[in-house]
């Protein structure tokens, strides 16, 4: 028995051994002796570390968000100003037009510039950041003239490379600023919608020209080209009120030429000086009116639609958001298809000086005045077209 004990004790050994050999691994689990184990100690200190990742990714999202957030935050001033050519076309198979009944369309051409003192301040040439530049430039702001940041560059002659944006009007005709439209004290109100957008005027020259195209059933269809009707300068500004509802922009413009309105800038709506209050359409809002342009309208980015309109509740009450807002960024007519809402403001030089505010009318009127000293073939020559495609005489005041 005694021999039998002696046998099994190694094998008593060998099982404490074995036990042993489960306490090392058991250790591998707990070394620390304190009831944690090796993996998740070294989840533990490595935690530290995704915690600092995470936050580093969090903060570097917040400060991407933060920065849509600016780049599509409100701005205020003059948010965009340069050269307007109003342009109607015949309707198809006409030669000629004689009345707003035999007009087709109508356009307003925007050719967006810098502001007159941006040229001067040589910041760039002295390799200022662009910082340093905005700095500079609202630093001489301050020394200018009332108005100022309403006047745009003096326009390149002869040069197709530049940018421009072709709103077409609805009813062929401008809003009146001084009727009304339907409701008491209600002003009257015309839908447009952005249709070209480009950087060369080569292409906008082809739009507006003659051309030919095939039907069906009518045969071969001519229309003739368009004319340009009157030529000026605009602003776009939104005010800052104290009270977010009362933000708005008004679009402003003077006319240079013809230095006095005819038959055809009466038709069309064109007067020598007018405003309008301009709001854009969320596409994502359903239409109610049955003048609304047909279209899907802008493809806005999803960034747009948050930050502007307030997609997701973040404005208004609907899960879309605002149904309009005011142009709260210039990009916002960047985008073909973009529908507005013109809303007559103010006629006159005395309204438009009124709507713009701080000398920008008044600038805008003295800058018009000079320039509708230049000949017609100077205006063909900013937009490098041919008289001889696009008839001067409505820029005259007389229907061709």
């Amino acid at each position: 028995m005694t021999t039998t004990r002696r046998q099994e004790a190694p094998k008593e050994e060998g099982s404490v051994h074995s036990g042993s050999t489960k306490e090392e691994v058991g250790s591998k689990r707990d070394a620390s002796g304190l009831g944690v184990t090796k993996t998740e100690e070294a989840s533990q200190e490595e935690s530290p570390t995704k915690k600092a990742r995470t936050e580093e990714s969090e903060n570097k999202e917040g400060e991407e968000n933060k920065g849509k957030t600016r780049k599509y935050a409100r701005q205020t001033g003059t948010i965009e100003r340069g050269h307007i050519y109003f342009f109607y076309r015949p309707k198809v198979m006409l030669e000629e037009v004689h009345s707003l009944d035999e007009v087709k369309n109508m356009h307003m051409l925007l050719v967006p510039r810098p502001p007159q003192f941006s040229t001067h301040t040589g910041a760039r040439k002295s390799g200022k950041m662009d910082n340093e530049e905005d700095d500079t430039a609202e630093a001489e702001m301050e020394v200018l003239a009332r108005g100022a940041d309403a006047i745009s560059a003096t326009a390149d002659l002869d040069t197709q490379g530049k940018h421009y944006r072709l709103i077409t009007v609805g009813k062929k005709h401008l809003p009146d600023p001084e009727g009304g439209g339907p409701g008491k004290g209600r002003k009257e109100t015309f839908w447009a919608t952005v249709s070209d957008i480009g950087d060369d005027l080569r292409r906008l020259e082809q739009g507006l020209g003659e051309r030919e195209y095939e039907t069906k059933t009518r045969g071969t269809r001519h229309e003739d080209p368009a004319r340009l009707a009157a030529r000026g300068a605009y602003a776009i500004v939104n005010n800052d009120p104290e009270i977010p509802s009362k933000r708005a922009t008004h679009f402003g413009y003077h006319i240079s030429h013809p230095s006095e309105p005819g038959a055809v800038q009466e038709a069309l709506g064109i007067g020598k000086a007018a405003s309008f209050v301009l709001q854009v359409k969320n596409p994502l809002a359903p239409a109610t009116d049955a003048r609304q342009p047909r279209g899907k309208g802008a493809e806005y980015p999803i960034d747009v639609l948050r930050n502007v309109f307030g997609k997701g509740g973040a404005k208004g009450r609907e899960s879309y958001g605002l149904r309009f807002a005011s142009c709260e960024i210039p990009e916002l007519l960047e985008y073909k298809g973009a529908q507005i809402l013109l809303i007559a403001a103010r006629g006159g030089e005395e309204g438009l000086e009124t709507s713009l505010g701080e000398g920008r009318g008044i600038a805008l009127e003295e800058l018009e005045e000079r320039e509708s000293r230049e000949t017609i073939e100077t205006v063909f020559r900013e937009l490098d077209v041919d008289t001889s495609v696009f008839p001067p005489e409505p820029l005259e005041g007389k229907w061709i």
